[in-house]
């Protein structure tokens, strides 16, 4: 008991000579800072009174007190503004040649898409063409009414394969037609041996006799 005593009090004299000598260092310390302070106090105070003096020395001279010179950034505030407009404008440029470009692009694709177009109604023009030509009983009526002997339908085929080359006019489709119209009354039949022949009606070869009266009154 009297080793752990002993240990003890050797302990506690350690700690308190430690904490004495923190607490002597740390009053030295502040008073370090606080004369550090006070020397900064008497350089701000001197500081001070040197502006008044220099401030009524100035007054005293009539002289306005100057301004701050402006700041680098008041300057350069009002110029961003100009050069900004100077880049827009390359840019707007840009876009109206784009602009301009992709209309040019439309345009070119509505001039090449309009052959197109035109080849496409061309087919309509060659029907329209072939609707306009005359039909093949038109063309019997009017070779027959030409006419002033009676022709066979190998004759009137043949006739008709010359004046319209381009049709395919054949015998057998004339023969039918002419018996159509000879059926209907527009055309008139007569043999010779085994051979038939076909003529105008009457009616068409004479002209009516109520034309004349209407030409004589118009």
């Amino acid at each position: 008991m009297s080793e752990s005593t002993t240990d003890t009090m050797g302990l506690t004299h350690q700690y308190s000579t430690q904490v004495a000598a923190d607490l002597e260092t740390n009053l030295k310390e502040q008073e370090r800072l606080g004369g550090d302070i006070a020397a900064l106090q008497q350089q701000l105070a001197a500081l001070q009174h040197d502006h008044s003096v220099l401030v009524n020395i100035q007054q005293a001279l009539g002289v306005t007190q100057t301004t701050k010179e402006p700041t680098p950034s008041t300057e350069t505030a009002a110029v961003p503004s100009p050069r900004q407009k100077a880049k827009s404008a390359p840019r707007s440029k840009q876009a109206t040649r784009k602009s301009t470009a992709a209309q040019e692009g439309t345009t070119a694709k509505k001039s090449t898409a309009a052959p197109e177009r035109t080849t496409a109604k061309k087919p309509t023009a060659k029907s329209e063409t072939k609707a306009a030509q005359p039909t093949l009983v038109g063309l019997i009526r009017s070779h027959l009414s030409e006419q002033d002997e009676p022709r066979s339908a190998a004759e009137i085929s043949a006739a008709l394969g010359q004046a319209h080359p381009e049709r395919d006019i054949k015998t057998k489709v004339v023969r039918v037609t002419l018996e159509g119209l000879v059926a209907r009354s527009q055309a008139q039949r007569t043999k010779q041996g085994s051979s038939v022949f076909y003529t105008a009606p009457e009616t068409e070869t004479a002209p009516p006799a109520e034309a004349q009266p209407e030409d004589s009154t118009s």
